[in-house]
C-alpha cells in the first residue's frame, strides 16, 4: 500500500498520539487506549482532517477556486473543510441540513457554525430530508455557469479519495503499536457517513493487521450502515490497487446507541462525555465520539471486551459541545468578580 502515489496536502498534525487511559481502564476493567484523532490540527482537529488532505489535494490539482460541501448544522466536516479552504486560498460554500429541528440559538449559531463563518465560508440551510447531494450538484452547476471551478466534496468527505486518509491511519496506528510492543485486540470508533470506517477496514486489510474493527453507529440502522461501509471499503481497496481483499464480514457496526436519531444525544451519550472528561480530561462531542464512547463503555461493562486491549479512535468534534450545552442537566455556575 503505497499512498505517496496519491496527491496529498500535508496539513494534519501527524502522527496523533496513541495513549493509555488508565483511570477509565480501572473504572471499566478493560485495558483501554485512545488514538487522539481529535488532535489532528486544522481548526481544532478531528477525523475529517485526514480525509481532507487527499480531497483538497485533488481540488488543487483541478485548479478549483471554490470548494463546496454539505452536512448537518453542527457538521465537524464543514468546519474543517472551511479551514482547509482558508489555508489554501479557496472559497468555501456549505449547504447545511437541519436534521434535529432545534431552535436553540447556541446550536444554530455557536460551535461549528460560528467557526464556519470565522474561516470565511458562506452557508445556506435546508430542512431535514432534503436531497442534499442533488442540491449541492445544482448549486455547483450554478457556480460553474458563472465561470467558477468548483470541487464538490460529499458529506463527511466520504468517498474513496477521502477514505485514503484512514487507510493511512491504519498503517500509522499499527506502526505505533508495533513500536510500543502493544498487541491490539480490537479498535472501536464512531461511524456515520462511512468514510472513516471504510478507510480503516481497507487499510487494516491491506496490511493484513488482523485486528477486528467495530463501528458504533450514529445515524443509520445496522444493515444500511454496514452496507454503506462495505461498499465504500470495496471502492477504496480498488483505488489502492488491491481489489477483492475486503469481505462483508470485515465490516461490523453496532447501532444500538443511535437513540432518537442523528445529532440527538442520548442519556448514555451525555454520561459518556462526562466520564471521559472527569476521568481522563478528554473532550468528546454529542454527535459522533460521544455515542461511540457510550457504546464502548456499555459493551465493556457487559463483558464484551473481557481480557482484551481495546483502542478507541477519537474522531474529534469537541467544538460541537458549545452548540449542545443545554443537553447537559446542570447550569454552569457563575463566578462573581471579587
Amino acid at each position: 500500500m503505497h499512498l505517496a502515489r496519491f496527491p496529498r496536502v500535508r496539513l494534519a498534525h501527524l502522527p496523533t498520539a496513541l495513549e493509555r487511559m488508565p483511570r477509565l481502564s480501572e473504572e471499566l476493567g478493560v485495558d483501554l487506549w485512545i488514538k487522539r484523532d481529535d488532535c489532528t490540527g486544522m481548526s481544532s482537529g478531528g477525523n475529517k482532517t485526514r480525509k481532507l488532505e487527499f480531497l483538497m489535494a485533488e481540488a488543487q490539482e483541478m485548479g478549483a477556486d471554490l470548494v463546496m460541501t454539505q452536512g448537518a448544522t453542527q457538521s465537524n466536516h464543514a468546519r474543517q473543510t472551511a479551514a482547509f479552504a482558508a489555508r489554501l486560498g479557496m472559497d468555501c460554500h456549505i449547504l447545511l441540513e437541519d436534521r434535529t429541528r432545534s431552535n436553540d440559538p447556541n446550536y444554530n449559531g455557536s460551535g461549528n457554525v460560528f467557526l464556519n463563518f470565522l474561516h470565511g465560508a458562506t452557508a445556506e440551510k435546508h430542512p431535514g430530508g432534503t436531497d442534499m447531494a442533488a442540491l449541492m450538484e445544482e448549486r455547483a452547476e450554478e457556480e460553474r455557469a458563472k465561470g467558477r471551478t468548483v470541487y464538490v466534496i460529499p458529506g463527511g468527505g466520504s468517498n474513496a479519495t477521502g477514505a485514503l486518509g484512514y487507510a493511512a491511519c491504519a498503517m500509522e496506528l499499527v506502526g505505533q503499536a508495533d513500536a510500543m510492543g502493544l498487541k491490539i485486540d480490537r479498535i472501536v470508533h464512531a461511524t456515520g457517513s462511512s468514510g472513516t470506517q471504510a478507510g480503516l477496514v481497507a487499510g487494516l486489510k491491506a496490511i493484513n493487521a488482523q485486528i477486528p474493527l467495530l463501528g458504533i453507529g450514529t445515524r443509520a440502522p445496522q444493515p444500511k450502515q454496514e452496507q454503506m461501509v462495505y461498499d465504500l471499503a470495496v471502492k477504496t481497496v480498488e483505488k489502492l490497487g488491491c481489489p477483492g481483499i475486503v469481505a462483508r464480514e470485515d465490516v461490523m457496526a453496532n447501532t444500538d446507541y443511535v437513540g432518537e436519531g442523528y445529532g440527538l444525544p442520548t442519556p448514555g451519550t451525555i454520561a459518556a462525555i462526562e466520564l471521559f472528561a472527569r476521568l481522563e480530561g478528554i473532550l468528546l462531542d454529542p454527535v459522533y465520539s460521544g455515542k461511540g464512547a457510550d457504546g464502548l463503555i456499555d459493551l465493556a461493562r457487559k463483558g464484551t471486551f473481557e481480557g482484551e486491549t481495546v483502542v478507541f479512535l477519537h474522531t474529534g468534534g469537541s467544538v460541537g459541545l458549545f452548540g449542545y450545552n443545554n443537553a447537559f442537566d446542570y447550569d454552569t455556575p457563575a463566578i462573581a468578580a471579587e
